[in-house]
């Protein structure tokens, strides 16, 4: 069992929203987008599960620690340009999503 998240509740709604989206995307998307969401959702997932921790987190925090860590694997080499560029449109579609939702 996971324990309880300290990070406030709208950080934690956010991670949950686009938890979600990513999810309707590897459900519903092409094999190119399920190629792009899956290695989006690998970076997330560990990520977002660590700020869940941080008393003190926020919503430009996930940003920050998700184009950091992507940035990171695109430096290394992990995808292809054209790949990589698919990955941050994606990520940045999905927190402007969830950011939308929770400031609504």
């Amino acid at each position: 069992m996971l324990p309880p998240a300290a990070a406030p509740q709208d950080v934690v709604d956010a991670i949950a929203k686009i938890e979600a989206l990513l999810d309707d995307v590897v459900n519903h998307g092409n094999d190119d987008e399920l190629f792009i969401a899956s290695y989006l959702q690998g970076h997330f997932a560990v990520e977002a599960r660590q700020l869940e921790m941080v008393e003190g987190a926020s919503l430009s925090m996930l940003n920050e620690k998700m184009t950091g860590s992507l940035q990171r694997a695109f430096d290394n080499n992990e995808l292809d340009a054209q790949d990589a560029e698919l990955v941050k449109a994606l990520w940045r579609r999905l927190f402007e999503g969830a950011n939308q939702v929770l400031t609504n």
